[in-house]
């Protein structure tokens, strides 16, 4: 035995050092377990959104970003059961969750769904046999987006500004085909819900006429530049989630829910069967449905949009942007997105490459 292994003083030191490192240890194992690890779109990254929420909790949210569901449930089949805690999902694809088996039934007693827009609660796609598995938190427009200084606002009230020869050349096609799709299906008089392959024709015909005026067909952020920027004046497709982020930049720009309607878009959040951290995972979810978190949510650096819940903690400034005050006249008008059967989403699909390779 070595002296300076035998010196009480060093065994004191020794023995405090290791009684340190196992408090260490077991701080660091309780902080970990209480985390919550999420799998989330871009809005939910936002710092601001995120850091109040952990200090409150003396917790760290570990974040991992997918764009679509698919996306989302193959991170899920390739990560261990307990993984994840929460994810956030388009409020139609909570269903698909479900019947994976993925999801945990939500405590409607601790949720704020009295407070919600009623529009917006999607009871059936997030109530799966009696049971909540998903809650609506955010949600907006696929519809047209445009500069005020360009065009007349007033001409941004119907679909037929968008086929018409004033505005050609001077127009932008979001490149997602399910809400544009069902803007076609809006012009020309028919429901969403109800399109079936005998449409598609007449669908085709709509999408090659606001083809024949687009200067461009692109992604979310070509698309979003281009109006941004002036190359285009109208965005078909756009929204709230594309002008209420830029306002502050470039107050020109705003969005409309024509007279015959828009593609309601939303996301809700569920939370996982085999979370290891329930408690803290329905705190997470109860944090984002708070006025506070509803706002910090809607007005996200990534993207803004309409908060779910109508107590949202909002300023005069951002409701006016967002609109607020005119969401009930809006959701009376709008639509869900397309929801085709396999076969018919092929179609589609097909239809939408043939108008994108139009001349």
């Amino acid at each position: 035995m070595s002296h300076t292994a035998s010196n009480p003083l060093s065994i004191l030191k020794t023995r405090l050092r290791t009684a340190a490192a196992a408090a260490a240890l077991l701080l660091s194992t309780s902080a970990q377990a209480a985390d919550v690890n999420a799998l989330i779109w871009c809005d939910h990254a936002d710092p601001a959104l995120l850091q109040p929420f952990e200090e409150a909790n003396g917790v760290k949210v570990n974040i991992k970003e997918f764009e679509g569901t698919g996306a989302g449930l193959a991170i899920v089949e390739q990560s261990q059961p307990g993984d994840w805690d929460v994810m956030v999902i388009d409020s139609i694809d909570v269903p698909r969750g479900v019947e994976k088996g993925l999801f945990e039934p939500l405590p409607e007693d601790k949720l704020p769904l009295a407070d919600l827009f009623p529009q917006v609660k999607m009871d059936s796609s997030t109530v799966v046999g009696g049971k909540r598995y998903g809650i609506t938190e955010k949600f907006g427009y696929n519809t047209i987006g445009y500069n005020k200084t360009k065009v007349d606002p007033a001409d941004m009230q119907s679909m037929a500004a968008l086929t018409g020869d004033k505005y050609k050349g001077k127009v932008a096609i979001y490149d997602y085909y399910l809400p544009v799709i069902g803007m076609a299906a809006l012009a020309i008089g028919k429901k969403t819900a109800d399109l079936t392959e005998a449409d598609l024709p007449a669908l085709k015909d709509e999408l090659l006429k606001m083809k024949a005026n687009a200067k461009l067909v692109g992604e979310v952020t070509a698309s979003q530049t281009a109006l941004a920027t002036g190359e285009v004046d109208i965005l078909v497709g756009g929204g709230e989630w594309v002008t209420a982020g830029l306002a502050k930049e470039n107050p020109a720009l705003d969005f409309s829910v024509p007279k015959e309607g828009a593609i309601l878009w939303s996301q809700s959040l569920a939370m996982f069967k085999d979370s290891k951290n329930k408690d803290m995972a329905l705190k997470f979810i109860q944090y984002i449905m708070s006025p506070e978190g509803q706002a910090r949510l809607a007005t996200s650096s990534c993207y803004w949009g309409m908060p779910a819940n109508t107590k949202a903690a909002l300023t005069d400034d951002q409701k006016k942007v967002l609109r607020f005050d005119e969401q009930p006249g809006f959701l009376a008008r709008a639509q869900a997105y397309p929801a085709p059967n396999a076969d018919l989403d092929k179609k589609m699909q097909d239809m939408w490459t043939e108008m994108l390779q139009a001349k």
